[in-house]
This record gives C-alpha cells, structure tokens and sequence, in this order.
C-alpha cells in the first residue's frame, strides 16, 4: 500500500541544518516534504549540489539530491508568517501523501544584539518567523494528527530556558524561548488529554553548527558536522514517546543518553575537540505545586456557551 511509508513535513529545510535533516530522514525511509521560502529551478542548478550554505541552496534542489540518491521528496514553498502559507502546506502535504507521520519545524529568523540596538522590525520578523510560524504550523498539523489517532512526532528547533541565553540577544531569546513554552504547553495537553501516542520535543546544539550562519565554516575548529543534529533527531523519533514528550534536549545530551560517547566523527575539522557552548546543567521548571490547576478556565468552552 502506498500510505505505509512514514511521512515527514520539513519546515526551513532549503539550506544548512534543515536540508541534512531532510536529507538524513530521506535516507532512512521518509517520503519528505521539503519546505520554505526558497524556490529555485534544480535542474538548471550548477554545479550540481549547490554549497548546502549557500543561496543556491534551495527546496528543490534539496528534493533533487533526495530523489538522485534514491530517495522520495516533494518541495512545497511556505512563508511561515502567512498562516493561509502554513496551512496549505501541511494540508497539501497530507493531501500528497495520504498521512504526516513527523513534523519538524526548523524555520528561523536570527538577529542578536542587544534590544537598544535591536529595530522593532527585526523583532517582529523574528516574532512572526519563529513563535507565530511554529504555532501556525501547529494549528495547521493537529487537525490531522486527530484524524491519524494522535499518532506522530512533532520536533521544534528551541533552546532549554535559562538565563544566559537571554544575555545580549533579548529580542531573539523572547521567541526562541517561547516556541520551547509551546513545547512544554502542548506536551501537558497531549498527557492531561490521554493522547499517549503523540510527542513534542525541543532540541538545540551543545556545540555550535555549521550553518549558514557560519562563514568561513573551513576555518573554524569550534564547529561540528550538522549530521549531529539529524543523527539526534533521528535517535528521538525512535524512542518511547513517554521519555521525550515535552523534553527540551541537546543534540550530544540525548546521544549520550542513547550509548553515543564518541563525537569526533561530527567535528568539521578532523581532529579538533569543538567548544561546547551550552550549560552542562540546566534549571529544573517544575514548582512543588506543579499538580495543583485550582479551578481549570478554558476560555474556548466559554466562548461557545457565549455564542
């Protein structure tokens, strides 16, 4: 049956972290859906494949070194500040495939510095990129996951919350941080409502990533292969849902957990021993009244008794 081949949607797949991840769940199985803002005629793409940093580096040609390493994948453009954008794009992707087996949403926008020195349109492009166009795109994918039994995964790409991170990148931190609430948020509804079958996971780098975010990547020992990250992902999508739903996890943590311990195959340069960049301890969330809502509001059911 066509169907029984798992399903995954790619959100800011055309370039860096995003294309090998698409790639990598390619070749172990996914049909993929390459997505983002993007677009480019592959087939006129020379050289053939493009820097994977660079502009050239687009969905379709993602989709074309997929489908020439004999793998299967779409590419749909999405803007994901457009909501109408986000939802055409997981419905076509449900419509293509029959299913949507992973979500993983690796769209963003990036600018660090301070908020005196941060303008209020570069704020609200990262505001409108990273928290609104993850929460669209949930919006868009439940519907789905309902009509499946709640059977998928669901990987956002959001850092654990602590202090530092906030430090001289405030307006970037305000919605980072908040796709890893959404994280937590959705993965208490998904166990408060019994959908035991469906998880939520936030993961970030330990070390820093080649990207295309990183220039002069060849010259820069603190950097590791992206191939860390997929590799982690994929190390998710495989484990019991119990133990990373709602989980806020680093790439090197949750392989770690998984048996890896050594990581010299990710360093960029041959023998280098990359920087971690990220705490080895991070602050536990929870409050001891964690169990105690008081009187629950749902401000859904009050609305429609209203109506």
């Amino acid at each position: 049956m066509e169907h029984e081949k798992a399903v995954a949607l790619v959100v800011g797949a055309s370039r860096g972290i995003g294309r090998t991840i698409a790639i990598d769940l390619a070749r172990n199985g996914y049909r993929v859906v390459v997505a983002a803002k993007t677009t480019s005629d592959a087939a006129r793409t020379k050289p053939f494949p493009p820097d994977p940093n660079s502009p050239q580096s687009t969905i379709n040609t993602v989709a074309r070194e997929i489908h020439e390493a004999g793998g299967e994948a779409t590419a749909i453009p999405v803007d994901t500040r457009d909501f109408e954008s986000v939802t055409n794009l997981v419905d076509s992707t449900v419509k293509l495939y029959g299913r949507l087996d992973v979500l993983v949403y690796n769209s963003g926008a990036i600018y660090w510095a301070s908020v005196e020195n941060t303008p209020m349109k570069r704020f609200q492009l990262m505001q409108r990129v990273n928290v609104e166009g993850l929460y669209g795109t949930m919006q868009a994918a439940l519907p789905h996951f309902k009509t499946q039994n709640w059977k998928a995964r669901i990987i956002v790409v959001s850092p654990p919350i602590y202090s530092r991170f906030f430090r001289g990148k405030t307006a970037y931190a305000m919605g980072k941080v908040g796709m890893s609430v959404l994280t937590k948020g959705l993965a208490m509804d998904f166990e408060r409502e019994g959908k035991n079958d469906i998880a939520i996971t936030s993961i970030w780098p330990a070390a820093a990533i080649e990207s295309a975010a990183t220039p002069d990547a060849s010259h820069r020992p603190e950097l590791r292969k992206p191939t860390i990250f997929s590799d982690a992902i994929l190390a998710m999508l495989s484990a019991p849902v119990a133990t990373v739903n709602g989980k806020l996890e680093l790439d090197e943590d949750f392989l770690r957990s998984t048996g890896v311990s050594d990581f010299s195959k990710y360093s960029l340069i041959p023998g280098a021993n990359p920087r971690r960049i990220m705490p080895a301890k991070f602050p536990e969330l929870t409050v001891a009244e964690q169990d105690d809502e008081g009187r629950r509001m749902d401000s859904s059911k009050l609305r429609r008794a209203k109506l």
